[in-house]
């Protein structure tokens, strides 16, 4: 019966043991699949107008740069400045020898009085001829009687021939007498026009001689810097020749060419008075006053007045400059990270997921910290969305990204151009 029993015993054991290690087994947790998120830095969006940067390279110019020449040949007497060097108004620049002046000068003004004299000497001889051609009439009419008591004393044979020829003769010879004086009576006005021409034409050479005479003492007419001495003192020089320039300090300006694509847009602002200020790496401040007469297809220059800063710049300088163009309504500066292609950036939505938005470059604007942000509006974009600003190789509409809370600083940093 034990024999019996003991199988069915064992398999009892069995069957016990197997539901004791089942119930006494740990429990297996429960496995979810959690998606991962991407850490990410973002900025709070602010939208207000702000004006991009266009970067321009041009060269300064002195457009009031005077060029002092000689007025006639001469030696240069003095010349007590430099190349370089800072003059006050009034301050002497160059002078020539006055012995090379003085001559011409006197010339000018003994012509003057030689011309003065003959146009006084034509009056005179005009007031003569008018006295002596009434004496000369006088004349004629008395050699006229002559001539009548003459052939009546011939009629009556108490005179010859020969007195009659007499008498006809010296009627001839005081009438051709009356003609010349009645002549050069008639020729007077033309004769004083000619002598008041030439007397004109002395006083305009004495008027050359006394400007070529003041000329030739040189005073810089500004407070400005002297460059491109030609001359030192001593030497000979012909009339006409340059002596040196100067321009004034103050009078700089820069040609920097602009794309054709811009030229419409700061024309317009210039017509609705905007000042649109350029601004280069050493501090200079320049005002766009407007564009060159001319142009070509690669652009056409833009004259820049230099209004502030800038005290190393000189005539030939080439200058790297900013130009802020007009302000962008309703946009935002974003660093190029944020940026995908030129068309695209990503914002965080309420779910912590990246919607992209598509937007419109318009340019750069340079910040205080000298970093160059890129300026875009989207019609999508609105005040206090949160732009993702880091670059994720992955990014996708969608994906889950966690805000790094030491995120960008939301774009409220001033913007220069």
């Amino acid at each position: 019966m034990l024999r019996r029993l003991l199988p069915l015993l064992i398999l009892a054991l069995g069957v016990a043991a197997f539901l004791w290690l089942r119930a006494t087994r740990p429990e297996t947790a429960n496995v979810t699949h959690e998606e991962r998120r991407w850490r990410v830095e973002t900025l709070s969006a602010t939208l207000r107008p702000l004006a991009p940067a266009l970067p321009l390279y041009g060269e300064i110019t002195a457009p009031e740069m005077l060029t002092v020449t000689a007025p006639l040949a001469g030696r240069i007497a003095e010349r007590p400045v430099r190349e370089g060097q800072r003059v006050a108004r009034g301050e002497r620049l160059v002078a020539l020898d006055d012995a090379d002046v003085r001559p011409a000068l006197a010339q000018a003004e003994a012509e003057v009085a030689d011309r003065g004299a003959q146009v006084e000497n034509e009056r005179v001889r005009h007031e003569s001829d008018q006295e002596a051609v009434e004496r000369e009439r006088e004349l004629v009419d008395n050699a006229r009687r002559q001539l009548e008591r003459t052939r009546s004393l011939l009629a009556r044979k108490l005179a010859s021939q020969s007195d009659l020829d007499a008498a006809r003769n010296e009627l001839a010879r005081a009438r051709v007498t009356v003609s010349a004086r009645e002549r050069a009576i008639a020729e007077h006005p033309a004769r004083l026009r000619s002598l008041q021409a030439g007397l004109a034409r002395a006083r305009a050479a004495l008027d050359e001689a006394r400007r070529d005479a003041e000329r030739s003492r040189v005073d810089a007419p500004f407070d400005g810097i002297v460059t491109r001495i030609r001359v030192a003192p001593g030497d000979q020089v012909a009339a006409r020749s340059e002596l040196l320039s100067v321009y004034p300090a103050k009078g700089l300006e820069l040609r920097a060419r602009i794309p054709q694509r811009h030229q419409a847009e700061l024309l317009e602002a210039l017509s609705r008075g905007e000042r649109l200020v350029a601004t280069g790496d050493d501090g200079a401040r320049l005002v766009l006053e407007g564009l060159a007469g001319e142009g070509d297809p690669a652009g056409t220059e833009g004259i820049f007045r230099l209004e502030a800063g800038g005290e190393g710049l000189r005539p030939g300088s080439l200058l790297a400059v900013s130009l802020a163009r007009p302000a962008i309504a309703d946009s935002l500066a974003v660093p190029y990270s944020a940026l995908y292609g030129n068309d695209a950036l990503y914002v965080m939505d309420e779910a912590d997921r990246m919607q992209r938005l598509v937007v419109t470059r318009h340019g750069d604007v340079m910040r205080d910290d000298g970093q160059r942000w890129a300026l875009v509006t989207g019609e999508a974009l609105a005040d206090g969305e949160r732009v993702i600003v880091t670059h994720l190789p992955n990014a996708m509409q969608g994906l889950l990204v966690e805000g790094d809370s030491g995120a960008a600083d939301g774009g409220d940093g001033e913007e220069r151009p």
